[in-house]
Formats: structure tokens, sequence, C-alpha cells
């Protein structure tokens, strides 16, 4: 009996020692920043952040969050970050020089292992700014990657086979916005031409692409604000069966500032919000809520092992903790 006692110790202990393997190693090479209970990392994974409404002068929740995600990333090896849209409140950003880059953005995340991709697509919030300006950042910033309204990246992992990521730009195809006068050039844009593209995209012929992850700044589904919204029941009219037709595994976006997992019955998407990166608002279920959490924070993403690990984080004053975790298995 004391010899298993001692194993059941000594697996706990490597499991523990695996869990937080990146974190350790950085630690012993000086670094302070802290763990996130519960957050685990699987050896040999993929991984990547994401967060969603954040750009508020390192008010509200913005400085909690951005901290926790710099020690995600480190415990979790991470490759990039995506940001889901809504980067700059409350009226985007007026040109590539303005401070809101600064206050915003470049003095809140600091920490070093955050000094790297992020993919970034347009929230409702920057489309009342200077559109342009943020694409013209990304010949400015080392991380900062918008080169036009929608685009796609391929990456491929250890074993061969690749991920490919779509951000598409969701604000022209909410109706209701063409009415208002407040987004500035939105009606110029071409929501056929975007739709060719996506198709396209998502269609192509290459058997090594495995998973397909869409990012877009409005929700399909929501238990929140939106629950009940015409614009969001119309862009689930518009992508939920498109999704399910080229089989896109996640979906990630945000709008509603919260975090939630929804997949309803028979559809083969999961949909990921995370809205929360600085301001919260009440939040609630839907008929096929898997998960949700009116609380500050971020999601991770890990590829191991034909599964998508989703991690939900959740940050406050002084620390961090995973609230929930979801699977995707091939």
């Amino acid at each position: 009996m004391k010899k298993l006692v001692c194993s059941l110790i000594l697996l706990l202990s490597v499991n523990s020692i695996f869990a937080q393997a990146p974190l350790v190693k950085e630690k012993e090479n000086g670094y302070k920043g802290q763990s996130i209970e519960g957050l685990v990392y699987q050896p040999e994974s993929f991984s990547f952040l994401a967060i969603g409404d954040f750009g508020r002068v390192g008010n509200y929740y913005q400085k909690e969050v951005a901290r926790e995600l710099g020690h995600a990333m480190v415990s979790l090896d991470g490759e990039f970050v995506v940001s889901v849209g809504d980067n700059f409140y409350p009226n985007g950003v007026a040109s590539t020089q303005d401070y809101h880059w600064i206050s915003s953005y470049e003095s809140i995340y600091t920490d070093p292992s955050l000094y790297t991709d992020w993919y970034v697509a347009l929230g409702n919030h920057d489309y009342q700014g200077n559109v342009q300006a943020q694409i013209d950042y990304s010949e400015i910033s080392r991380r900062w990657h918008m080169p036009s309204r929608y685009y796609s990246e391929t990456f491929k992992l250890d074993n061969g086979e690749k991920v490919l990521l779509v951000v598409m730009d969701t604000n022209p195809f909410i109706d209701s916005y063409h009415k208002k006068s407040k987004y500035t050039d939105l009606k110029e844009q071409d929501t056929e031409a975007q739709l060719h593209w996506i198709k396209q995209t998502l269609g192509q012929e290459d058997q090594s692409i495995q998973w397909k992850i869409v990012v877009g700044h409005h929700p399909m589904y929501s238990g929140g604000k939106r629950k009940e919204s015409k614009d969001t029941q119309d862009f689930q009219q518009k992508f939920a069966d498109l999704f399910d037709q080229y089989q896109v595994d996640a979906y990630i976006c945000g709008h509603e500032h919260d975090l939630q997992i929804i997949k309803p019955k028979g559809r083969y998407t999961t949909q990921f919000l995370s809205g929360s990166a600085s301001e919260v608002r009440p939040s609630g279920v839907m008929e096929h809520t898997i998960f949700w959490a009116a609380e500050p924070g971020f999601m991770s993403f890990s590829i191991v092992d034909n599964q998508l690990i989703v991690q939900v984080v959740k940050a406050t004053k002084d620390r961090a903790e995973v609230l929930y975790t979801h699977t995707i298995k091939k």
C-alpha cells in the first residue's frame, strides 16, 4: 500500500511538472510570471490564445487580463494571439500615430511572451475610426498582423498536418450597420467578394489541412445581451450552414462581453465567444449553451493528438484560474 501511495505521489508530481513545463523552465531562467490555477500544458501541442473587445486604455479589467494572457502564453508555449475585434474603444483609431496604440496596446501587453504574432480582426467600434490605419500599423509593428480587412494564415504542425486560420470581416454582413453613418466606409465593402473568398479559402484542396478555424467579431449564437438580436439571427443564417459545409471546427468571435461556448445539436462547428478582455456584461444561456461566464478573461486553444483542447481562463485582480475545459476530437 505504501508503495502504491508513493507511486501515485510520484505520478502526480511528474504530471504537475509536465503540465507547467515551459513556465518551470522560464522561471529557472529568471521569469517572474505566475502560474494559472488549472491551466494544463500538453507536451508537443500547438497552442494560441484568443481575446476580444480589449482596447480601453487599461481600464475595466484590461490590465488584469493582459497580465494573465502573458502568463498563459509562457505556460502553454504559445505560438500567437488572436484578437476578434473591437480593438479600440470607443471609436477606433484616427491614424497609425494615434496615442491609442500606446495607451491601449503597446503599454498594456508588455509581457515578453506577447511580443509575438497577433492576428487581428475588425470589430464594429474599429469601423467608427480609420480602418486603413489598423491595416497600415502592420507595417510599423512587429507583432500586429492585419494585412487586409480579411485574410488567412496556414500553420504547419510537427506531424506535417496544417491548421488553416481564416480571419474574416463580419461587419459588412450586419445589415443594420448599413443604415448607420457612424460606420465609416462600411457601405463600400463588397460582401459578395468576401463571401467568394471565404468559400474559396475554406474549400481549397489541401488534404494536409486537418483543422479549420474561422475568426470574426460577431457571434452566430449568444445567451447574452444579443440573444434575441436580429443581427445575431441574420448572421447565423448567413454563415452557420456555410461553416458546416466546409467543416469549420471552431468559430472564434466576441462582440458580447463575456465568455461562451455554444454548439447547436446537429451542427459541425463549435462557437467560442471570447469577448471579455476588458469590459464584462451580464450574460446567460441559450438552448445550446455548453458553457458561459460573465467574467473577465480569454481562451486558450491547443492542438495535440487529433484533439483541439480549449481552456477558458478567468483573470482577477491578482490571480487567474481555468473555469472550464472543452475538447473537440477528430
